[in-house]
Protein backbone atom coordinates (compact mmCIF):
# COMPACT_ATOMS: atom_id res chain seq x y z
CA UNK A 1 0.00 0.00 0.00
CA UNK A 2 1.43 3.39 -0.97
CA UNK A 3 1.77 6.23 1.64
CA UNK A 4 -1.19 7.97 1.89
CA UNK A 5 -2.68 11.41 3.77
CA UNK A 6 -3.65 11.21 7.39
CA UNK A 7 -7.45 9.93 7.30
CA UNK A 8 -9.94 12.39 9.30
CA UNK A 9 -11.35 11.82 12.52
CA UNK A 10 -14.56 9.61 13.23
CA UNK A 11 -17.71 8.58 15.02
CA UNK A 12 -18.63 4.83 15.68
CA UNK A 13 -22.82 4.76 16.18
CA UNK A 14 -23.77 2.07 17.80
CA UNK A 15 -26.18 0.76 20.76
CA UNK A 16 -26.91 -1.22 23.32
CA UNK A 17 -28.82 -3.39 21.53
CA UNK A 18 -31.21 -3.49 17.76
CA UNK A 19 -33.98 -1.60 17.26
CA UNK A 20 -32.80 1.33 19.36
CA UNK A 21 -33.13 3.52 16.23
CA UNK A 22 -29.07 4.35 15.61
CA UNK A 23 -29.78 4.00 11.93
CA UNK A 24 -32.29 6.70 12.05
CA UNK A 25 -29.16 8.64 13.54
CA UNK A 26 -26.32 7.89 11.70
CA UNK A 27 -28.35 8.64 8.44
CA UNK A 28 -29.84 12.02 10.40
CA UNK A 29 -26.12 13.02 11.16
CA UNK A 30 -24.81 11.93 7.56
CA UNK A 31 -27.44 14.08 6.10
CA UNK A 32 -26.95 16.74 8.78
CA UNK A 33 -23.63 16.87 8.49
CA UNK A 34 -23.39 16.93 4.63
CA UNK A 35 -26.19 19.79 4.61
CA UNK A 36 -24.00 21.69 6.64
CA UNK A 37 -21.34 21.29 3.38
CA UNK A 38 -18.98 18.41 5.29
CA UNK A 39 -17.49 15.86 3.53
CA UNK A 40 -18.41 12.53 5.49
CA UNK A 41 -17.61 9.11 4.24
CA UNK A 42 -19.65 6.52 5.83
CA UNK A 43 -18.70 2.89 6.92
CA UNK A 44 -21.17 0.11 8.64
CA UNK A 45 -19.39 -2.50 10.86
CA UNK A 46 -20.35 -6.00 10.31
CA UNK A 47 -21.98 -7.51 6.95
CA UNK A 48 -25.05 -5.92 6.47
CA UNK A 49 -25.73 -5.52 3.06
CA UNK A 50 -28.67 -2.97 3.07
CA UNK A 51 -27.68 -0.14 5.44
CA UNK A 52 -24.74 0.94 3.08
CA UNK A 53 -26.93 1.74 0.55
CA UNK A 54 -28.95 4.27 2.86
CA UNK A 55 -25.83 5.71 4.28
CA UNK A 56 -24.70 6.31 -0.05
CA UNK A 57 -27.89 8.05 -0.24
CA UNK A 58 -27.55 10.37 2.67
CA UNK A 59 -23.84 10.93 1.99
CA UNK A 60 -23.60 11.23 -1.51
CA UNK A 61 -20.32 8.92 -1.08
CA UNK A 62 -20.52 4.97 -1.32
CA UNK A 63 -20.30 3.61 1.98
CA UNK A 64 -17.91 0.50 2.80
CA UNK A 65 -18.31 -2.32 5.17
CA UNK A 66 -15.16 -3.04 7.82
CA UNK A 67 -15.60 -6.84 9.46
CA UNK A 68 -13.70 -7.53 12.49
CA UNK A 69 -14.44 -11.43 11.70
CA UNK A 70 -14.17 -11.59 8.26
CA UNK A 71 -11.59 -8.67 7.22
CA UNK A 72 -7.39 -9.10 8.62
CA UNK A 73 -6.36 -5.52 9.54
CA UNK A 74 -4.47 -4.92 6.84
CA UNK A 75 -7.88 -5.39 4.23
CA UNK A 76 -9.61 -3.13 7.33
CA UNK A 77 -6.71 -0.43 7.03
CA UNK A 78 -6.82 -0.58 2.90
CA UNK A 79 -10.58 -0.19 2.97
CA UNK A 80 -10.83 2.77 5.60
CA UNK A 81 -8.63 4.86 2.35
CA UNK A 82 -12.19 5.24 1.19
CA UNK A 83 -12.21 8.09 3.59
CA UNK A 84 -9.66 10.23 1.46
CA UNK A 85 -10.80 13.66 0.80
CA UNK A 86 -13.63 13.31 3.69
CA UNK A 87 -14.02 15.80 6.63
CA UNK A 88 -15.42 13.23 8.89
CA UNK A 89 -15.73 9.52 9.78
CA UNK A 90 -19.19 8.01 10.30
CA UNK A 91 -19.26 4.44 11.12
CA UNK A 92 -22.77 2.69 11.55
CA UNK A 93 -22.45 -0.52 14.50
CA UNK A 94 -24.61 -3.49 13.81
CA UNK A 95 -26.82 -5.16 17.28
CA UNK A 96 -25.00 -3.94 20.31
CA UNK A 97 -22.00 -2.44 20.48
CA UNK A 98 -20.10 -5.59 22.67
CA UNK A 99 -22.24 -8.23 20.11
CA UNK A 100 -20.79 -10.56 17.84
CA UNK A 101 -19.86 -14.13 17.47
CA UNK A 102 -18.25 -16.53 19.99
CA UNK A 103 -14.56 -17.24 18.73
CA UNK A 104 -13.09 -14.80 17.58
CA UNK A 105 -12.21 -14.43 13.67
CA UNK A 106 -9.39 -12.31 11.78
CA UNK A 107 -9.03 -9.19 13.81
CA UNK A 108 -12.08 -9.77 16.59
CA UNK A 109 -15.76 -11.40 17.02
CA UNK A 110 -17.44 -8.67 14.69
CA UNK A 111 -18.62 -6.58 17.43
CA UNK A 112 -18.67 -2.65 16.37
CA UNK A 113 -16.40 -2.32 19.71
CA UNK A 114 -13.77 -4.17 17.71
CA UNK A 115 -13.74 -2.11 15.23
CA UNK A 116 -13.90 0.82 17.57
CA UNK A 117 -10.44 -0.40 19.26
CA UNK A 118 -8.66 -1.14 15.61
CA UNK A 119 -9.67 2.02 14.41
CA UNK A 120 -9.48 4.50 16.89
CA UNK A 121 -13.63 5.81 16.34
CA UNK A 122 -15.20 6.39 19.42
CA UNK A 123 -18.35 5.40 20.51
CA UNK A 124 -21.27 7.09 20.32
CA UNK A 125 -23.73 5.61 21.75
CA UNK A 126 -27.87 5.70 21.27
CA UNK A 127 -29.97 5.36 24.03
CA UNK A 128 -33.88 4.09 24.13
CA UNK A 129 -34.47 6.02 27.16
CA UNK A 130 -38.30 5.38 26.97
CA UNK A 131 -39.32 3.80 30.16
CA UNK A 132 -36.49 5.00 32.27
CA UNK A 133 -34.93 8.36 33.95
CA UNK A 134 -31.74 8.34 35.63
CA UNK A 135 -31.54 5.07 35.11
CA UNK A 136 -30.37 5.12 31.70
CA UNK A 137 -27.14 6.33 33.23
CA UNK A 138 -25.90 2.85 34.87
CA UNK A 139 -26.88 1.53 31.22
CA UNK A 140 -24.47 4.02 30.04
CA UNK A 141 -21.76 3.06 32.44
CA UNK A 142 -21.81 -0.13 32.43
CA UNK A 143 -20.83 -0.05 27.90
CA UNK A 144 -18.13 2.42 29.50
CA UNK A 145 -16.94 0.40 31.76
CA UNK A 146 -17.57 -3.22 29.93
CA UNK A 147 -13.73 -2.99 27.94
CA UNK A 148 -11.05 -1.03 28.97
CA UNK A 149 -9.59 1.42 26.85
CA UNK A 150 -12.80 1.84 24.80
CA UNK A 151 -13.73 5.57 23.97
CA UNK A 152 -16.98 5.95 24.99
CA UNK A 153 -17.57 9.58 23.38
CA UNK A 154 -20.77 10.14 25.07
CA UNK A 155 -24.77 9.27 24.59
CA UNK A 156 -27.59 10.24 22.16
CA UNK A 157 -30.85 10.00 24.05
CA UNK A 158 -33.46 8.86 21.68
CA UNK A 159 -37.40 8.19 22.20
CA UNK A 160 -37.79 10.80 25.00
CA UNK A 161 -41.00 11.60 26.22
CA UNK A 162 -41.14 14.81 27.37
CA UNK A 163 -38.85 17.58 28.90
CA UNK A 164 -39.60 16.68 32.12
CA UNK A 165 -38.49 13.14 30.91
CA UNK A 166 -34.84 14.89 29.17
CA UNK A 167 -34.10 17.18 32.16
CA UNK A 168 -34.61 13.83 34.51
CA UNK A 169 -32.53 11.48 32.12
CA UNK A 170 -29.68 14.20 31.76
CA UNK A 171 -29.70 14.64 35.13
CA UNK A 172 -28.54 11.14 35.93
CA UNK A 173 -26.16 11.33 32.87
CA UNK A 174 -24.48 14.76 34.69
CA UNK A 175 -24.44 12.35 37.63
CA UNK A 176 -22.64 9.74 36.07
CA UNK A 177 -20.40 11.74 34.18
CA UNK A 178 -21.30 10.94 30.77
CA UNK A 179 -21.89 13.54 27.84
CA UNK A 180 -25.09 14.20 26.34
CA UNK A 181 -24.83 15.33 22.78
CA UNK A 182 -28.56 15.61 22.45
CA UNK A 183 -32.16 14.03 23.34
CA UNK A 184 -34.57 13.32 20.09
CA UNK A 185 -38.14 12.78 21.17
CA UNK A 186 -40.21 10.31 18.72
CA UNK A 187 -40.67 11.11 15.21
CA UNK A 188 -42.53 8.37 13.22
CA UNK A 189 -42.54 10.29 10.02
CA UNK A 190 -38.74 9.58 9.76
CA UNK A 191 -38.83 5.68 10.63
CA UNK A 192 -37.64 3.70 7.65
CA UNK A 193 -40.29 0.17 6.53
CA UNK A 194 -38.99 -2.81 7.12
CA UNK A 195 -39.67 -6.51 5.58
CA UNK A 196 -37.94 -10.02 6.88
CA UNK A 197 -34.30 -9.26 6.22
CA UNK A 198 -34.20 -5.60 7.46
CA UNK A 199 -34.93 -2.32 6.08
CA UNK A 200 -36.97 -2.37 2.97
CA UNK A 201 -34.05 -1.40 0.23
CA UNK A 202 -33.36 2.26 -0.32
CA UNK A 203 -33.50 2.20 -4.24
CA UNK A 204 -37.15 0.74 -3.27
CA UNK A 205 -38.10 3.47 -1.12
CA UNK A 206 -39.83 6.58 -3.09
CA UNK A 207 -39.74 8.49 -0.31
CA UNK A 208 -36.17 8.16 0.76
CA UNK A 209 -35.19 11.97 -0.28
CA UNK A 210 -38.24 13.55 2.01
CA UNK A 211 -37.26 11.04 5.02
CA UNK A 212 -33.27 11.95 4.86
CA UNK A 213 -33.88 15.33 4.63
CA UNK A 214 -36.10 15.49 7.07
CA UNK A 215 -34.15 13.46 9.39
CA UNK A 216 -31.35 15.64 8.93
CA UNK A 217 -33.22 18.61 10.09
CA UNK A 218 -34.53 17.21 12.94
CA UNK A 219 -30.92 15.53 13.75
CA UNK A 220 -29.15 19.04 13.75
CA UNK A 221 -32.32 21.01 15.80
CA UNK A 222 -31.52 18.31 18.67
CA UNK A 223 -28.16 17.05 18.61
CA UNK A 224 -25.11 19.58 19.09
CA UNK A 225 -23.07 18.88 15.72
CA UNK A 226 -20.17 20.82 16.69
CA UNK A 227 -19.93 18.96 20.07
CA UNK A 228 -19.75 15.57 17.68
CA UNK A 229 -17.95 16.51 15.04
CA UNK A 230 -15.46 17.66 18.02
CA UNK A 231 -15.08 14.67 19.40
CA UNK A 232 -14.20 12.41 16.41
CA UNK A 233 -10.85 10.63 16.61
CA UNK A 234 -8.31 8.11 14.80
CA UNK A 235 -5.70 5.89 15.27
CA UNK A 236 -3.73 5.64 12.38
CA UNK A 237 -3.06 1.58 11.12
CA UNK A 238 0.37 0.93 9.48
CA UNK A 239 0.50 0.01 5.78
CA UNK A 240 0.95 -3.21 4.87
CA UNK A 241 -0.30 -6.03 1.97
CA UNK A 242 -4.07 -6.12 1.79
CA UNK A 243 -5.47 -9.12 -0.34
CA UNK A 244 -8.45 -8.07 -2.06
CA UNK A 245 -10.84 -10.93 -3.84
CA UNK A 246 -9.83 -11.68 -7.24
CA UNK A 247 -12.76 -10.96 -9.90
CA UNK A 248 -14.17 -14.34 -11.39
CA UNK A 249 -13.45 -13.04 -14.94
CA UNK A 250 -12.52 -10.13 -17.51
CA UNK A 251 -16.16 -9.19 -18.02
CA UNK A 252 -18.58 -10.14 -15.26
CA UNK A 253 -22.30 -10.19 -16.25
CA UNK A 254 -23.68 -8.71 -13.03
CA UNK A 255 -27.50 -9.65 -12.13
CA UNK A 256 -28.75 -6.18 -10.80
CA UNK A 257 -32.27 -5.45 -9.99
CA UNK A 258 -35.02 -5.61 -7.34
CA UNK A 259 -34.70 -9.36 -6.78
CA UNK A 260 -30.60 -9.27 -6.92
CA UNK A 261 -29.29 -6.50 -5.23
CA UNK A 262 -27.46 -7.51 -2.26
CA UNK A 263 -23.31 -7.68 -3.00
CA UNK A 264 -20.75 -5.70 -0.77
CA UNK A 265 -19.48 -3.03 -2.68
CA UNK A 266 -16.10 -3.75 -1.48
CA UNK A 267 -16.08 -6.58 -3.93
CA UNK A 268 -17.13 -4.76 -6.61
CA UNK A 269 -14.73 -2.29 -6.24
CA UNK A 270 -12.04 -5.34 -6.06
CA UNK A 271 -12.90 -6.35 -9.23
CA UNK A 272 -12.81 -3.07 -10.49
CA UNK A 273 -9.64 -1.99 -9.38
CA UNK A 274 -7.82 -5.34 -11.01
CA UNK A 275 -9.23 -4.65 -14.50
CA UNK A 276 -12.58 -6.95 -14.52
CA UNK A 277 -15.73 -4.83 -16.18
CA UNK A 278 -18.86 -5.15 -14.92
CA UNK A 279 -21.89 -5.59 -17.31
CA UNK A 280 -25.44 -5.31 -15.53
CA UNK A 281 -28.43 -7.03 -16.82
CA UNK A 282 -31.79 -7.33 -15.29
CA UNK A 283 -33.50 -10.51 -14.72
CA UNK A 284 -37.03 -9.12 -13.66
CA UNK A 285 -36.48 -7.09 -17.27
CA UNK A 286 -36.40 -10.76 -19.16
CA UNK A 287 -32.69 -9.88 -19.78
CA UNK A 288 -30.09 -12.52 -19.92
CA UNK A 289 -26.08 -12.20 -19.75
CA UNK A 290 -24.25 -10.36 -22.13
CA UNK A 291 -22.99 -12.78 -24.65
CA UNK A 292 -19.44 -11.60 -24.62
CA UNK A 293 -19.43 -11.60 -21.08
CA UNK A 294 -16.82 -14.76 -19.37
CA UNK A 295 -18.83 -15.37 -16.32
CA UNK A 296 -21.97 -14.53 -14.84
CA UNK A 297 -22.20 -13.50 -11.33
CA UNK A 298 -26.25 -13.75 -9.33
CA UNK A 299 -26.16 -12.05 -6.21
CA UNK A 300 -28.32 -12.26 -3.61
CA UNK A 301 -31.70 -10.45 -2.71
CA UNK A 302 -35.57 -11.32 -2.83
CA UNK A 303 -36.53 -13.59 -5.26
CA UNK A 304 -39.66 -15.06 -3.21
CA UNK A 305 -40.98 -11.75 -3.76
CA UNK A 306 -40.39 -12.09 -7.48
CA UNK A 307 -40.90 -15.84 -7.77
CA UNK A 308 -43.69 -15.56 -10.35
CA UNK A 309 -41.87 -12.84 -12.62
CA UNK A 310 -38.55 -14.83 -12.35
CA UNK A 311 -40.70 -17.74 -13.69
CA UNK A 312 -42.05 -15.98 -16.53
CA UNK A 313 -38.74 -14.66 -17.53
CA UNK A 314 -38.54 -17.45 -20.14
CA UNK A 315 -35.72 -14.96 -22.16
CA UNK A 316 -33.33 -14.63 -18.79
CA UNK A 317 -33.87 -18.35 -18.01
CA UNK A 318 -33.28 -19.56 -21.43
CA UNK A 319 -29.85 -17.51 -22.15
CA UNK A 320 -28.89 -18.17 -18.95
CA UNK A 321 -29.23 -21.68 -19.83
CA UNK A 322 -26.89 -21.05 -23.13
CA UNK A 323 -24.52 -19.17 -21.02
CA UNK A 324 -23.48 -21.61 -18.53
CA UNK A 325 -22.76 -24.45 -20.98
CA UNK A 326 -19.93 -22.86 -21.38
CA UNK A 327 -19.24 -20.04 -19.12
CA UNK A 328 -18.92 -20.36 -15.12
CA UNK A 329 -22.14 -19.20 -13.31
CA UNK A 330 -21.89 -18.36 -9.75
CA UNK A 331 -25.06 -17.58 -7.54
CA UNK A 332 -24.98 -16.00 -3.65
CA UNK A 333 -28.04 -16.83 -1.46
CA UNK A 334 -31.33 -15.74 -3.59
CA UNK A 335 -28.96 -15.51 -6.94
CA UNK A 336 -28.05 -19.48 -5.30
CA UNK A 337 -31.81 -20.10 -5.43
CA UNK A 338 -32.74 -18.65 -8.78
CA UNK A 339 -30.16 -21.00 -10.53
CA UNK A 340 -32.02 -24.12 -8.61
CA UNK A 341 -35.12 -26.23 -9.91
CA UNK A 342 -37.73 -24.25 -7.91
CA UNK A 343 -38.40 -21.94 -5.65
CA UNK A 344 -41.54 -22.61 -3.65
CA UNK A 345 -43.51 -19.64 -1.96
CA UNK A 346 -44.53 -18.68 1.35
CA UNK A 347 -47.99 -19.38 -0.01
CA UNK A 348 -46.62 -23.02 -0.99
CA UNK A 349 -46.87 -22.32 -4.89
CA UNK A 350 -43.72 -23.80 -6.38
CA UNK A 351 -42.03 -22.03 -9.21
CA UNK A 352 -39.77 -22.70 -11.66
CA UNK A 353 -36.38 -21.64 -11.60
CA UNK A 354 -33.56 -22.06 -13.99
CA UNK A 355 -32.65 -25.43 -13.29
CA UNK A 356 -29.14 -24.78 -13.70
CA UNK A 357 -28.65 -26.59 -10.17
CA UNK A 358 -31.32 -29.22 -9.02
CA UNK A 359 -32.03 -27.78 -5.68
CA UNK A 360 -35.50 -27.03 -4.94
CA UNK A 361 -35.79 -24.16 -1.87
CA UNK A 362 -38.90 -23.14 0.17
CA UNK A 363 -40.37 -20.54 2.19
CA UNK A 364 -43.48 -22.40 3.09
CA UNK A 365 -42.35 -23.05 6.59
CA UNK A 366 -39.68 -19.96 7.17
CA UNK A 367 -36.77 -20.40 9.35
CA UNK A 368 -34.04 -18.00 10.29
CA UNK A 369 -30.45 -19.38 8.72
CA UNK A 370 -27.75 -16.67 9.99
CA UNK A 371 -24.11 -16.18 10.87
CA UNK A 372 -20.47 -15.91 9.78
CA UNK A 373 -19.46 -18.74 6.82
CA UNK A 374 -15.63 -19.94 6.73
CA UNK A 375 -16.17 -22.42 3.62
CA UNK A 376 -13.09 -24.46 2.24
CA UNK A 377 -13.82 -24.79 -1.48
CA UNK A 378 -14.00 -28.79 -3.04
CA UNK A 379 -14.09 -27.85 -6.34
CA UNK A 380 -13.13 -24.42 -7.81
CA UNK A 381 -15.52 -21.47 -8.16
CA UNK A 382 -15.05 -18.06 -10.77
CA UNK A 383 -12.01 -16.61 -9.93
CA UNK A 384 -10.72 -18.87 -6.67
CA UNK A 385 -9.27 -22.60 -6.73
CA UNK A 386 -10.09 -25.74 -5.10
CA UNK A 387 -8.89 -25.73 -1.73
CA UNK A 388 -9.81 -22.01 -1.16
CA UNK A 389 -10.65 -20.83 2.29
CA UNK A 390 -13.10 -18.05 2.40
CA UNK A 391 -15.50 -15.77 4.88
CA UNK A 392 -18.48 -14.87 4.55
CA UNK A 393 -22.33 -14.33 5.92
CA UNK A 394 -25.21 -16.03 5.66
CA UNK A 395 -29.17 -14.78 6.60
CA UNK A 396 -32.09 -16.18 4.84
CA UNK A 397 -35.23 -17.45 5.86
CA UNK A 398 -35.78 -19.94 3.10
CA UNK A 399 -34.85 -23.97 3.53
CA UNK A 400 -33.47 -26.35 1.01
CA UNK A 401 -35.92 -29.42 0.40
CA UNK A 402 -34.17 -31.26 -2.24
CA UNK A 403 -30.09 -31.44 -3.01
CA UNK A 404 -29.22 -33.67 -5.65
CA UNK A 405 -25.88 -32.10 -6.58
CA UNK A 406 -22.36 -31.95 -5.57
CA UNK A 407 -21.40 -29.99 -2.87
CA UNK A 408 -19.26 -26.88 -2.91
CA UNK A 409 -17.40 -26.74 -0.45
CA UNK A 410 -17.12 -27.71 3.67
CA UNK A 411 -18.23 -24.98 5.26
CA UNK A 412 -18.85 -24.88 9.04
CA UNK A 413 -19.98 -21.42 11.35
CA UNK A 414 -17.69 -19.16 13.01
CA UNK A 415 -17.62 -21.81 16.13
CA UNK A 416 -16.34 -24.59 13.59
CA UNK A 417 -19.30 -25.95 13.82
CA UNK A 418 -20.28 -27.61 10.43
CA UNK A 419 -23.12 -25.93 8.12
CA UNK A 420 -25.49 -28.17 6.13
CA UNK A 421 -25.55 -25.69 3.59
CA UNK A 422 -22.38 -26.18 1.88
CA UNK A 423 -23.85 -25.20 -2.10
CA UNK A 424 -23.46 -26.60 -4.83
CA UNK A 425 -21.88 -27.48 -8.58
CA UNK A 426 -22.44 -28.93 -11.41
CA UNK A 427 -21.04 -28.15 -14.76
CA UNK A 428 -19.95 -24.49 -14.92
CA UNK A 429 -22.61 -23.83 -12.42
CA UNK A 430 -22.10 -23.00 -8.47
CA UNK A 431 -23.91 -21.36 -6.06
CA UNK A 432 -23.97 -20.78 -1.76
CA UNK A 433 -26.22 -19.70 0.38
CA UNK A 434 -23.36 -17.31 2.24
CA UNK A 435 -22.64 -14.32 0.54
CA UNK A 436 -18.87 -14.02 -0.06
CA UNK A 437 -16.74 -11.30 1.71
CA UNK A 438 -13.04 -12.33 1.56
CA UNK A 439 -10.64 -15.08 1.76
CA UNK A 440 -9.10 -15.78 4.62
CA UNK A 441 -5.57 -15.04 5.75
CA UNK A 442 -6.70 -17.55 9.30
Amino acid sequence: MSAAAPLPGGLIISAPASGTGKTTVTLGLLAAFRAQGLVVQPFKSGPDYIDPAFHSAASGRASVNLDTWAMPAPRIAALMQAAQGADLVLAEGSMGLFDGVAAKGETGIGASADLSGLTGWPVVLVLDVSGQAQSAAAVALGFAAMRPGLRLAGVVLNRVASPRHEALVRDGMAQAGITVFGALPRKASIELPERHLGLVQAEENPDLARILTEAGTFVAEHLDLAALRAAAQATPLPEAPARRSPPPGQRIALARDAAFSFVYPHLLADWHDQGAEILPFSPLADQGPADHADCCWLPGGYPELHAGALSAATRFRSTLARFAETRPVHGECGGYMAMGAALIDAAGTAHEMAGLLGHVTSYAKRRMHLGYRLATLRAAMPGLPAGSRLRGHEFHYSTIVTQPDMALADVVDATGTPVAETGSRRGHASGTYFHLIGQAST
